[in-house]
């Protein structure tokens, strides 16, 4: 055999040698195999169950407080009273209209769901109690509504701490801690009025 048909003979395995070694290379060890999750799925989600109940609970325990405001901005005989109740007012409007967006945004129903209802929620008045302070005047009024503002602001301030620990929403756990300090320091104001009621 001449060098020619030689080499031509040692062709098919060398290529045969070749794809083998491509295949070893290009293929998996199963005993470093790599099973982290693609970014995308192991990211952070933007919002929770937690997330979301907050601003839906929120929303209706804002609703109570603005009822309670609205009353006292005309009934209240404090002068310190009064301001408050419009202070309270002008923060819990647009609070309201930032987690109805943030629901709408995320698709979820503005209305929390059945069974969810504000007597769940910490610090809610009942129909009753808000019935007896829409009859009240005077100092009586002025009584029922501080110690009825001191628990409902009470019962925000927990919501905001519960979901400051369960949410993942930057914009949420923002707001709750806005909630917090805001109506934390609101409550001390209130039990120094009430004090000289």
């Amino acid at each position: 055999m001449n060098t020619m048909t030689l080499r031509w003979a040692l062709l098919p395995g060398a290529a045969a040698l070749l794809a083998l070694a491509l295949s070893a290379g290009c293929g998996t060890d199963n005993g470093d195999e790599d099973t982290t999750p693609p970014a995308a799925a192991g990211g952070e989600a933007e919002f929770t169950e937690a997330d979301v109940a907050f601003a839906q609970n929120m929303i209706v325990h804002h609703q109570q407080a603005l009822e309670m405001a609205e009353l006292a901005e005309t009934r209240a005989e404090n002068p310190e009273l009064a301001q408050l109740a419009s202070e309270v007012a002008t923060a819990q409007e647009p609070e309201i209209t930032t987690m109805t967006d943030w629901l709408t945004a995320w698709g979820e129903p503005v209305e929390p769901p059945a069974g969810h209802e504000g007597m769940a929620m910490p610090g809610m008045a009942s129909e009753d109690e808000m019935a007896a302070l829409a009859a009240a005047d005077g100092v009586d009024f002025d009584r029922m509504f501080t110690r009825m503002l001191i628990a409902h602001h009470d019962g925000a301030v927990q919501m905001a701490r519960d979901v400051q620990a369960e949410g993942v929403n930057d914009d949420v756990n923002a707001l709750a801690a806005t909630i917090e300090q805001d109506q934390s320091a609101e409550v001390e104001t209130l039990e120094g009025i009430l004090d000289r009621l």
